[in-house]
């Protein structure tokens, strides 16, 4: 401690001390430190997806996607003149590995008050209709908004 960034000690017995015997504990943002590290020393680095930055393993945001090859507009006509009767299409398997400064940027994650960021449990998953529920939806002629539905 020397110079004019001088911290001053704050605990009572050594208040004319330079140095402290006691730790001040700094606050935490997160729990964990924004990684999953638990234990271990060092990880592995991948690269992001979006900008191919260095990022440890642990730290980064990871999402799988999973698309269908073809596009929904052509997806009709390549049935129609296909000669196969019931042929499904392969799908696009994607494991997507983002740094932080890119998930926040494509709104892969957002950016939650303090209160907010304790919530661990994941937000509710918000899929289509399965192939067996009818285009509707579930309700009937009683459900909400069905007024203006023909019949």
């Amino acid at each position: 401690m020397s110079g004019s960034s001088r911290e001053m000690c704050l605990c009572a017995a050594n208040r004319s001390s330079d140095t402290c015997s006691v730790a001040v504990a700094m606050t935490k943002k997160r729990r964990n430190g924004g990684r999953n590290k638990h234990g271990r020393g060092h990880t592995a680095i991948i690269r992001c997806s979006n900008c191919a930055r260095c990022v440890p393993k642990d730290k980064a945001i990871k999402r799988f996607q999973v698309r269908n090859i073809v596009e929904a507009g052509c997806q009709r006509d390549m049935r129609d003149a296909s000669v196969f009767e019931s042929y499904t299409l392969p799908k696009l398997y994607m494991k997507l590995q983002y740094c932080c400064s890119c998930a926040i940027h494509s709104r892969v994650v957002r950016v939650r008050s303090r209160t907010a960021r304790k919530i661990r449990e994941p937000p509710p998953r918000f899929r289509g209709p399965r192939p067996g529920d009818k285009p509707g939806g579930a309700g009937g002629a009683g459900a909400p908004g069905a007024a203006g539905q023909k019949k």
